[in-house]
């Protein structure tokens, strides 16, 4: 009876670990996009970014993740201007600062990193020193538990997060591009359709995919930002529907495609056009245009090979 109950709690635990490192990875999977571009525009390693949101928010669980889009637990004290959330830590009703959506959070958390003055010192840390900032920040006081650096260490071991470091450097071998490049599944179905937004970046902008329902109108209104402005940065008139599955950036689309597309082609499948083409690679469609030697009324046609820089 006794191996029976012992066995029964191993497995118990057993399948708990297994349900974090599914939470964790979906996490990971889900925002190292934002922790590596924090790294390329701070020079915060992604891997203790990223194991800092794991740790804060619970893999995005936590209520400060959910409800105010807090993914580092960063409190509200007299510079913060923006709206609060009242949560019990060291003492009662301690305000955190709630954000409109993700990004910012990881943004803030940067910024908070480089004007705060305990944290100076980090920055004269290697990049690739993960140790050193993990340490660094549990003797900066950032969090209260003797055992925040110990564990912000196993995170980043236990799920090889150092991987972000080398991507954000360069430094990690991809498969070489191919010389033609092409996305045959460029949009997404009702029924794959995600149940809620999820902020990726492509291009240095960011962007969502739109799900089911999505407007415009309903976007601007959860961003907070102008629909006029989104319609601009989306290179679409008042009249556009969105559909589920298109693209949204947030930010103006830039020039010129990604460096890893020089001398590269995307070919055009069935279904798609030069807009679709500006979109996935979040490029100004007058671009396409111009690198292409196109003229203004010129329609590209399937199996056209398109330039992309």
């Amino acid at each position: 009876m006794k191996r029976i109950t012992l066995f029964l709690v191993t497995l118990v635990i057993a399948l708990g670990c297994l349900g974090q490192s599914a939470k964790y990875q979906d996490y990971i999977t889900r925002y190292r996009a934002l922790a590596i571009d924090q790294m390329r525009r701070y020079s915060i390693p992604a891997s203790i970014t990223m194991a800092q949101a794991l740790l804060e928010s619970g893999a995005g669980t936590s209520s400060l993740a959910v409800k105010g889009h807090n993914h580092f637990g960063i409190k509200a004290h007299h510079d913060w201007t923006g709206p609060v959330m009242l949560r019990d830590d060291d003492a009662p009703n301690e305000k955190f600062r709630v954000y409109a959506f993700d990004e910012q959070s990881y943004e803030d958390h940067s910024l908070f990193l480089m004007r705060g003055r305990r944290y100076a010192s980090l920055f004269n840390l290697s990049v690739t020193d993960y140790k050193g900032w993990a340490n660094g920040l549990k003797a900066a006081g950032y969090a209260t538990s003797p055992t925040y650096a110990s564990k912000l260490i196993q995170i980043i071991e236990d799920y090889n997060l150092v991987e972000l470091d080398q991507e954000a450097l360069g430094k990690k071998n991809y498969p070489k591009p191919q010389t033609v490049i092409h996305q045959p599944q460029t949009t997404i179905t009702p029924s794959a359709t995600p149940a809620a937004h999820s902020i990726s970046i492509r291009n240095k902008n960011f962007y969502i995919r739109a799900i089911q329902g999505d407007t415009y109108a309903s976007i601007a209104k959860e961003y907070g930002v102008s629909e006029r402005k989104l319609r601009n940065y989306n290179e679409v008139d008042k009249h556009y529907q969105l559909k589920a599955g298109d693209i949204v950036y947030f930010h103006k689309k830039q020039k010129r495609a990604e460096k890893i597309y020089k001398k590269k082609y995307h070919v055009l499948q069935p279904g798609e056009s030069l807009y679709l083409v500006s979109q996935l690679y979040g490029v100004r469609l007058k671009t396409l245009y111009i690198v292409n030697k196109y003229s203004p009324d010129h329609t590209p046609k399937v199996g056209d090979y398109v330039r992309l820089r």
